[in-house]
């Protein structure tokens, strides 16, 4: 009697309980330069961001690197190079008071400041109740972000070559709005000056704080390190 014949094995699901056809249209998507996004219509291939060169250094760093070190280094008499001042972080700050009525309020005020800082920011939550204003403790009424490094100087570009140009009846910044330890800050009323934002496509116009935190122990030094940036202080 003839041997019956064996079944042909079948692929074996995944611990999902899917096949292996989805890791191989992301394996060939990875392969021709996009990835699969999640929620994307199938078919449909994302681009992923170009990658930096090694060598790449944002324009504002290398000009404080050849420029502002040794100017600040001339006016102040600095012996040691460590005493130089330079920045630290940037802080943004969106403040949402819509939000009581309305929580979308704060998504929307989050993702246009995503845009704005290329990075994603941090909810920020009331800390107590204040029944005047209908807010309660941990009610979410804003959104922050905190820039270092190579996107703190890119900001900084943006800020003082693009965005400070195109707020209206400009005049200047203020010369005398820093802590006494070397921080500034500024208020900008619209945050659609930034060219990240489209304006046709936003709902509401948000105020936006910038703090710019630097290193230096009195506000003259910090004052010298921000003209080097091409700070337009008023005169």
């Amino acid at each position: 009697m003839a041997d019956k014949e064996k079944p042909a094995k079948q692929a074996k699901p995944d611990k999902a309980g899917g096949d292996k056809a989805p890791k191989a249209e992301k394996a060939a998507a990875a392969a021709k330069g996009g990835r699969a996004e999640k929620g994307a219509p199938k078919g449909e291939k994302v681009a992923a961001p170009a990658p930096r060169p090694k060598d790449y250094k944002p324009r504002m760093k290398t000009h404080y690197e050849k420029v502002v070190r040794d100017e600040l280094a001339k006016s102040f008499g600095y012996k040691n190079p460590m005493q130089i001042p330079k920045l630290e972080k940037i802080v943004l700050n969106m403040g949402v008071g819509e939000a009581v009525n309305d929580r979308k309020k704060v998504d929307a005020a989050a993702k246009d400041l995503a845009r704005i800082a290329g990075q994603r920011p941090v909810i920020t939550r009331a800390r107590k109740s204040i029944a005047v204003y209908k807010l309660r403790d941990g009610m979410p009424i804003g959104c922050k972000v905190t820039l270092r490094g190579d996107r703190m100087y890119e900001f900084i570009d943006r800020l003082v070559t693009i965005a400070l140009p195109r707020v209206k009846d400009f005049r200047g910044l203020n010369p005398k709005s820093f802590d006494g330890r070397g921080n500034f800050a500024l208020g900008l009323r619209e945050h659609i000056v930034f060219p990240e934002i489209d304006y046709d496509e936003v709902d509401q116009i948000w105020g936006l704080d910038v703090i710019v935190c630097t290193s230096a122990n009195t506000d003259d030094e910090a004052r010298a390190l921000l003209r080097g940036f091409n700070f337009p202080f008023r005169s």
